[in-house]
């Protein structure tokens, strides 16, 4: 019997990104590593069967239990574990079945996810979302922008808000993290532009609080006491675990 809980307390989280493929034992208790993190350069070309076989040696490098359940993050929209598009990897990913992919590779059971959702799920399962009733909008700030949408706890996913339009122009294209670094504004200059996007975001969802994540929320308190909105906006607290937690969190709930 303990040894049956002690299964369903861990998950394996794979983050697949256009540089690095990194993965981590997660303890679902407490939503850390359980051991350090190992990280692959991804293969090139970032072909399914390269990446498979890259997320398997990862895998492979712990001593897991055959039980235990993977989580994939993927840089695309995932419709029922299927890749509808391809950022930062090799485009022939589009159609591809990711989680079978990953399951033939590796021989578990498999759930990919949308890398902004993991992220997401993770900051209200264990971060800063923890413990809030209610809808929740998770937003990471970084070369684009990124969205996750929970709603008491339920992923609502591919929501895909950084390519909202507003005032003619795709929001990400204005309002992402590299566009303030690309165009030299300061921290004001950019939170008009943020004050704009998160405006129109709230009045869509009325969302119950905001959580800003990416590499930038470490800078949150130069830009996000400047924005005027209604919603309770705060900084995400997992930073790079996010991912990997999120992804084996979810993967737990689908093969518990």
């Amino acid at each position: 019997m303990s040894h049956d809980k002690k299964k369903h307390a861990l998950a394996f989280g794979i983050d697949i990104g256009g540089s690095g493929i990194k993965g981590a034992p997660v303890d679902l208790s407490k939503g850390e590593f359980a051991s350090d993190r190992k990280r692959i350069p991804t293969p090139s070309p970032s072909t399914p069967d390269a990446v498979s076989a890259t997320v398997a040696e990862v895998v492979e490098s712990f001593d897991l239990d055959k039980g235990v359940p993977i989580g994939v993050t993927f840089p695309a929209v995932i419709l029922h574990g299927v890749a509808q598009s391809a950022a930062n990897v090799d485009k022939s990913w589009i159609g591809t079945d990711v989680e079978k992919a990953v399951q033939k590779a590796t021989g578990r059971k498999v759930l990919a996810v949308n890398d902004a959702d993991a992220a997401g799920y993770a900051e209200v399962r264990y971060g800063a979302a923890k413990d809030v009733d209610g809808v929740v909008l998770v937003v990471t700030l970084g070369t684009g922008i990124g969205s996750a949408l929970i709603v008491d706890g339920h992923l609502v996913p591919n929501t895909e808000l950084g390519h909202l339009e507003i005032d003619g122009h795709d929001a990400e294209s204005r309002a992402a993290e590299s566009v303030r670094d690309r165009e030299g504004l300061d921290w004001a200059g950019w939170a008009e532009r943020l004050q704009r996007y998160f405006t129109v975001v709230e009045n869509l969802f009325w969302p119950d609080l905001i959580v800003v994540g990416g590499g930038v929320s470490k800078h949150h308190k130069e830009f996000l006491p400047l924005l005027d909105i209604r919603t309770r906006i705060i900084p995400a607290e997992l930073r790079n675990a996010a991912g990997i937690v999120g992804a084996a969190a979810l993967a737990a709930e689908a093969h518990g």
